[in-house]
């Protein structure tokens, strides 16, 4: 029978909302960390949820600043928020979690991998950025105009209305929308740390995502797949994958059925081939 958990807890001196979805005896399937986009809560994959937590427990976080998690004085910042994610997983009594994240989620989440390898087991990074020049420019453009003066639009979205049903100061919104522009015109470029990446890792993209076709095949790369031709047997395969899903759109990405299937095939370690984490396959 699934079950419900729910509460704060602190980190980096931010009591962050949690919600812990699942079974009590979950089975063989590693506890999965859910972290949403941008702008969102916990509630932005509410459709697919229950497939997640089939077999497996899922601890979902709303983000620093987002729904039940309230502003400090802090800035919001991935690289921060990658090591409150880490203190969370602790406090929560889990020793190592499998991670999706989603967006400005899958950012921390990367972060999260990079600065606490040790916490992650395997990675899944949905429409997520490796340095802020993927994005498409148009798209940049618009990041220019998410300032405090752009917070009423926001409040017309149903975004405000998620925000607004959980957080614990709605009046905070504005000053949250200032905090979230400025997070998301900070330039930032990870290609070193992407190189290094120790957790086996799946990103996953639509094709008619917010990021350059280019940005996503040099993510890839960067994860040191292809580069080359597999080989019959597959010996040349890089141990991190890359799907694309047909016919999906950035904004629809966080309840696409076609997420969910490819993340749970590779969290259960299916797939052509041998398991990804054996074997000298890559960096």
């Amino acid at each position: 029978m699934n079950q419900i958990q729910q509460g704060h807890v602190e980190a980096g001196g931010v009591r962050y909302g949690y919600e812990i979805h699942g079974p009590q005896d979950p089975g063989t399937g590693a506890p999965l960390l859910l972290l949403h986009g941008g702008f969102g809560t916990i509630e932005m994959f509410g459709p697919v949820l229950g497939r997640l937590t089939t077999g497996r427990r899922v601890i979902a976080v709303d983000l620093y600043g987002h729904g039940r998690t309230a502003l400090t004085n802090r800035p919001i910042d991935a690289v921060a928020m990658g090591d409150d994610m880490a203190a969370v997983v602790r406090a929560l009594g889990f020793e190592r979690v499998d991670v999706l994240g989603f967006s400005f989620g899958g950012m921390v989440a990367f972060r999260l991998a990079v600065q606490h390898p040790d916490v992650v087991n395997r990675l899944v990074l949905a429409s997520a950025p490796y340095a802020n020049t993927g994005f498409y420019a148009d798209i940049r453009e618009q990041q220019k105009a998410v300032t405090r003066d752009s917070a009423a639009s926001f409040m017309q979205t149903p975004m405000y209305a998620a925000y607004k049903a959980v957080a614990p100061r709605v009046e905070d919104f504005p000053e949250f929308v200032a905090r979230m522009g400025e997070a998301i015109r900070r330039p930032y470029d990870w290609s070193e740390d992407a190189k290094a990446l120790k957790p086996t890792t799946l990103l996953v993209y639509g094709d008619s995502d917010m990021f350059e076709p280019e940005h996503i095949v040099r993510f890839y790369q960067l994860l040191g797949g292809g580069l080359r031709d597999a080989g019959w047997d597959g010996a040349g395969m890089a141990r991190h994958r890359l799907a694309i899903l047909p016919g999906v759109t950035h904004y629809e990405m966080s309840d696409a059925p076609g997420l969910v299937d490819t993340a749970l095939a590779f969290l259960d370690g299916e797939g052509k081939g041998a398991d990804p984490d054996l074997g000298p396959r890559g960096p």
